[in-house]
């Protein structure tokens, strides 16, 4: 036995993303809001979302413009990004792309999902993640 500390790491559902054609976006997030009766919003520096407030409590709704086929994937955000993807990768999940600090992974079934940095603010962030070895 050991006495060295195991590494621990914090995530959550962050969001469910809507993605959509570029060229129809605008049409798609007025249909969304209008469906779940919360105001849509432009995303201030990230125009590619538009943020559908208050449609899940807790969670973030965005209608995202893509140059591909329409879908629905989640965001799961984390205190360490490294750690979330090799245990997301561990479960089955293969890496699809990266973008930044964002890492895309194709979930068992085929699903997209990205695992972010921590974009909710912090007592969110503490109240909802989950704590992983």
């Amino acid at each position: 036995m050991t006495d060295r500390l195991e590494a621990v790491h914090r995530s959550r559902l962050f969001g469910i993303f809507i993605d959509t054609p570029v060229a129809q976006a605008g049409s798609a997030a007025s249909f969304w809001s209008a469906a779940l009766g919360v105001p849509a919003r432009p995303v201030a520096g990230e125009e590619q979302f538009t943020a559908l407030d208050g449609a899940v409590p807790g969670l973030t709704v965005d209608v995202q413009a893509v140059d591909d086929a329409p879908r629905y994937h989640v965001d799961i955000e984390t205190d360490d990004v490294p750690a979330e993807v090799a245990r997301l990768t561990a479960l089955g999940a293969e890496p699809v792309s990266r973008w930044l600090d964002c890492h895309t992974l194709r979930a068992p079934g085929g699903h997209l999902l990205c695992v972010v940095p921590v974009h909710s603010d912090q007592e969110t962030f503490e109240r909802l993640a989950r704590t992983w070895p």
